[in-house]
């Protein structure tokens, strides 16, 4: 495998043109028969037993020269790039030139733009932490609160917001009851919006026992378009209703929560939280602002193809986070009614900052000549092991010694920017 020419073409693009040798492209011609052949119903021969020269014969000699071109494509292609020293981008257009002598081939491809970037030590960036309230520590106990609330019966008053009702109901329009309009036994918290509006205000005020009338519209850009804009009358009869009962925010209620004794000192611990809690929200906008900064100052005429590596890599992770939580692309699109295409626009402009990102920092790990050691890299890999769980030579064999050290070298990068930043308060 040889490189024979590399041609620069318009739009940033470049030619490569080379050669895979004969004896190569033969065994990988042999290799395709052997995998092939079994596939065949020749006339006067048992399915699979004809001779590669007959089935040649009948279907040409070449019968078996594109699959044979795509066995020895991906290692020529590689040799081709890494001999004519380009750093590619995107997925390059093939074309077969001959496949006589020693087979030529070329690949049309995309590399990364020249970059520049002026005045990344220095940027000025806000950092300012917000300040831990009184209310926001009642806020968080207040949580704690109705996360330990215990459910009781209401029974010597009527239904009020924040009640949660049982009730029968059905519904009907034009005194027809249409789909989905009831339910035996519902649970309604009353004020949560759940229900169409006008409903859960038209059962406050009512008791146990109750039967009654609601009349409500639906919105005119309801979901069920044969229901938008059309009044509806509910036979509602409420079953039970119940409240919850919050837990005193005593010293009792801090041993039950927390490993502290009082009250005082759960206090303490929750404003020392929210206050670390408000540090890294301040810390993580800080890094987005000089990440911004940096995109702002990245002079670079960027192709296409980045963009869409980029967008198509979004795309998987997306999927990926999906699948974490039981569902999958398809699923998702059908109850959303997002398409492909339409997913794709939404990521669309946080992968062109990623790329555009990316670039910046390592021009500036070149710049600054960062250096990342052996032990780093072997840290990271341990780094990965430990946080999905998968063996450190597995780690190995999917993520590149190359890719993990480029990997560190922007980050190293980031935090240069960072360490030189001014930070305005």
């Amino acid at each position: 495998m040889s490189l024979i020419k590399k041609e620069q073409k318009e739009d940033k693009r470049w030619e490569l043109t080379f050669s895979v040798s004969r004896a190569t492209f033969e065994a990988a011609v042999d290799e395709v028969a052997k995998k092939k052949l079994p596939n065949f119903n020749i006339p006067g021969f048992r399915k699979g037993k004809a001779p590669r020269a007959i089935v040649e014969k009948m279907y040409g000699k070449g019968i078996f020269f594109e699959d044979a071109v795509n066995e020895v494509l991906p290692d020529a292609y590689e040799a081709a790039v890494k001999e004519a020293e380009l750093d590619v981008v995107g997925r390059p257009e093939f074309d077969v030139l001959s496949l006589e002598g020693d087979p030529t081939m070329s690949a049309v491809v995309y590399v990364k733009p020249e970059v520049k970037v002026e005045g990344y030590l220095g940027i000025e960036a806000e950092k300012k932490a917000q300040e831990v309230k009184d209310e926001d520590v009642e806020a968080e106990v207040r949580r704690m609160q109705e996360r330990n609330a215990r459910t009781v019966d209401v029974t010597d008053r009527p239904a009020e917001n924040d009640d949660t009702v049982t009730i029968d109901y059905v519904g009907t329009i034009d005194g027809v009851a249409f789909e989905g309009g009831s339910a035996k036994e519902h649970p309604l918290k009353l004020g949560s919006g759940s229900f169409i509006p006008g409903f859960e205000e038209q059962i406050v005020g009512h008791s146990v026992g109750d039967e009654f009338d609601v009349t409500v519209t639906f919105p005119a850009d309801y979901h069920a378009k044969e229901l938008a804009g059309k009044e509806a009358v509910f036979a509602v009869k409420v079953h039970k209703i119940t409240k919850s009962e919050l837990p005193e925010a005593d010293d009792e209620f801090a041993k039950d929560i927390s490993e502290f004794d009082t009250m005082d000192a759960y206090k303490a611990d929750v404003r020392a939280k929210l206050a670390e809690k408000n540090e890294k929200a301040a810390e993580n906008a800080f890094e987005s602002a000089l990440c911004d900064a940096l995109i702002e100052k990245l002079e670079a005429e960027i192709p296409e193809p980045m963009f869409a590596a980029e967008t198509d890599n979004q795309v998987r992770d997306y999927d990926s986070r999906l699948r974490m939580q039981g569902l999958d692309l398809s699923t998702y699109f059908k109850y959303t009614g997002l398409t492909i295409d339409a997913l794709r626009a939404q990521l669309r402009p946080q992968a062109e900052k990623q790329v555009k990102l990316r670039l910046a920092l390592e021009y500036i790990s070149n710049k600054e000549e960062v250096s990342v050691s052996d032990e780093e890299i072997e840290a990271e890999y341990q780094r990965i092991s430990d946080a999905y769980n998968v063996p450190i030579e597995r780690v190995k064999e999917m993520v590149s010694h190359d890719d993990i050290k480029a990997d560190l070298a922007v980050k190293a990068a980031m935090d240069l920017v960072k360490e030189k930043a001014v930070v305005k308060a």
